[in-house]
Formats: structure tokens, sequence, C-alpha cells
């Protein structure tokens, strides 16, 4: 009898972290769907009409050649075709340079520069080491309130999440090609419900990124931009 007690209470005892860890893990992807409901869309798609004064467009991998990996060109090809078809005035790029010998953001910048857009128009942000600190230094840093974010689509509802939670009225526009690729698609996808628990740490913490000076590149670009259109 005491055993059979002893091991009802050890189920009692699982149950219930598997029930904390299932809540842990449920809970900051409710919070990330609910707060990009209506704010994301995939690139191309006919609901496919957000504009603002900029895009920021969150940067990936870049091989040791200094060459954007696909998954950031499919990015940087969004965001370039959001500029010129007037939907966005700059493109603010992202990314990790946190090494002398890895730069995010100079692949970005030299990309969107070889596509045609041009360089006044881009603004660099040199310490974008994760989603929320992209979020945070574009709005405490670059001063912006209003974006459009360029990522694959399995990333942008929590990037939108995140940026509106730290005060950028954002609205994400999400590259699809990487559903082509099915079996990485599906991991990227998993991997996302756990980015979700740290995105949702972060905001709950009001963590603080490396911030710096106040920077008015963004505002430039933009300013660039609509003087030469309006020539």
């Amino acid at each position: 009898m005491a055993r059979r007690d002893k091991r009802r209470r050890w189920r009692w005892v699982v149950g219930g972290i598997v029930a904390l860890a299932v809540a842990a893990v449920a809970l900051p992807n409710a919070w990330v769907w609910a707060s990009a409901s209506g704010h994301v869309t995939d690139y191309g798609a006919s609901d496919d009409e957000a504009t603002a004064p900029v895009a920021i467009v969150l940067g990936a991998s870049v091989y040791s050649s200094g060459e954007p990996s696909p998954w950031l060109r499919y990015r940087l090809d969004v965001a370039a075709d959001l500029y010129e078809s007037g939907r966005v005035d700059a493109i603010l790029v992202s990314g990790d340079n946190g090494q002398a010998s890895y730069n995010e953001p100079i692949a970005m910048y030299d990309y969107l520069v070889s596509a045609g857009i041009p360089s006044e128009a881009i603004a660099i942000d040199y310490a974008g080491f994760d989603t929320y600190a992209t979020c945070v230094r574009a709005r405490r840093v670059f001063g912006v309130s209003d974006a459009i974010l360029v990522t694959q689509d399995f990333h942008e509802a929590r990037a939108v999440a995140v940026c509106r939670a730290v005060g950028v009225d954002a609205s994400g526009v999400g590259d699809a090609r990487a559903r082509a690729n099915r079996s990485t698609w599906t991991y990227s996808w998993l991997r996302e419900r756990g980015a979700a628990v740290k995105a949702a740490w972060d905001v709950a913490t009001n963590r603080t990124p490396l911030l710096g000076d106040r920077e008015t590149s963004v505002e430039e670009a933009i300013a660039f931009t609509r003087a030469n259109r309006a020539a």
C-alpha cells in the first residue's frame, strides 16, 4: 500500500513537471502569435501591402568569403524590392559584428549596393546580435518607431512580437522560399518554439542589450530617399 502511494506521488510529481515544461513553452509562443496576429504576411501574398519609413533586415549567416548565405540573400532581395517599389524609404541592416573576421552588416550592405540600392539609403547596425537586440537598438539607438521587418516566414512572428513589445510599430514581411527545403524549414520552425521562450524572457525582464550613442543614419537615409524621389 505504501509502495503504491509512493508511486502515485511520483506520477503526480512527474506529471506536474511535464505540465510546467509544456506551459513554459506554450505560453511564450501563444504571446508571440497573439502579438503578431494581423501584422505579418508572406512576401508577395495578396495581403502584402504594408508600408513604413524603414525596412529592418535581420541578420543571418555569412560565409567566410563575405557572401551572404542563401536565406540572408532572400531577405535582402525582399528589402531591395520594398525600397525600389517605394514601400520603404530606407533600409536598416542589423546583424552580428562581434568578431573582426565576421561581419554580417557589411556583407548585407555590400549586397544591397551591388543590387542597385543607393548607399545613402542604407543604415548599418553593427550590434544586432539577436532579434531582441535589433529591435531595442532600432528604437533606442536609431529612433525607429515604425518599420517593416524582413526575415524568413518562420521567424517573422517572433521578430514582430518583440519589436512591438519594445516600442516599434512593426509589420513583418516574411520570405517563404525557405519552404522549398522542407526538412530545414521544419527544423527552423521547431527551433523558433524554443526561441520564443527566450524572447518572452527578454521582454519580461527588459534586458538591456549593447546600446551606445544615438545615431541619425536612419533619418538621414529617409531624407535622402524622399529628396531624390521628389526631385
